[in-house]
């Protein structure tokens, strides 16, 4: 069962490949770089190693000295609701203002600077990151469950065991380089506070834009949403219609250069 599984994925991504299927959903079609996904890999394989000692370390300590309680025993889905959206939009708070804050100097050379090394991001590059950023962005869980255990309440197991999985899902989703989410994203009223890929993918490519982390409030609130950000997606959704389409349907220029800066 897993071998066939394991067949069906290969074959789809080798498929996919040779189709053109992940070309044409490609953010920035010509920004992969061999060197850079070996620098990368080099300093996930190092900083995730200290990283893990750190902040590993750190929780073990907490957690053994009561300053980190869980609540194991079964709660209503509403309160697991609450813990969660209460750590999503506290963490992405967290993470916009610390992230701009990274942009500056000298704490971009000291901090940040590792991790833009790649404009054109891929998974790796989710943990292609300075041990100290690493520290700072992933210092927000323990200091979160640490405040719900010191005001005597204490998060659940199940909003708990949810936590985590966002954390490696969203880093990996943002930094992916595809973008896979429907044009109609950006124009509801309900999906445009939640970032694409295309949108953080703009922030390794024009830097001084698209600060947010899971959503796109910060970044509207204070003005630092790339100007371009829509259009650019409206481009990328026309390139993946045109991949369906006859060689002679499609639009011209469809995979042109990217739009200059804003």
């Amino acid at each position: 069962m897993h071998l066939w599984l394991i067949g069906t994925v290969a074959s789809a991504i080798v498929l996919g490949f040779f189709s053109g299927f992940f070309r044409a959903h490609k953010i920035q079609p010509r920004g992969f770089k061999w060197k850079i996904l070996g620098f990368e890999l080099a300093v996930a394989v190092l900083g995730g190693f200290i990283t893990g000692f750190l902040l590993g370390n750190a929780n073990r300590l907490l957690t053994a000295h009561g300053f980190i309680l869980f609540h194991s025993e079964p709660v209503a889905w509403w309160r697991v609701a609450i813990e969660y959206v209460l750590y999503f939009f506290l963490f992405d708070t967290w993470f916009y203002w610390l992230h701009r804050w990274m942009h500056k100097e000298p704490f971009y050379s000291l901090i940040h600077k590792l991790h833009h090394k790649s404009t054109s991001p891929n998974l790796l590059t989710t943990l292609s990151v300075n041990p100290l950023e690493s520290c700072i962005n992933g210092g927000f869980v323990p200091i979160y469950l640490t405040a719900a255990t010191l005001i005597h309440l204490p998060i659940s197991t199940a909003a708990a065991a949810l936590i985590l999985p966002t954390n490696i899902i969203m880093g990996l989703y943002v930094h992916a380089g595809f973008e896979f989410f429907p044009r109609w994203w950006n124009k509801s009223w309900a999906t445009k506070w939640f970032i694409t890929t295309t949108f953080h993918d703009q922030h390794h490519k024009y830097f001084n834009w698209n600060f947010g982390g899971y959503t796109t409030i910060w970044d509207r609130l204070c003005g630092t949403n790339r100007a371009k950000f829509e259009s650019d997606f409206e481009k990328i959704c026309d390139r993946r219609g045109d991949w369906w389409r006859k060689p002679w349907q499609r639009k011209p220029n469809t995979v042109a250069a990217p739009s200059p800066e804003a």
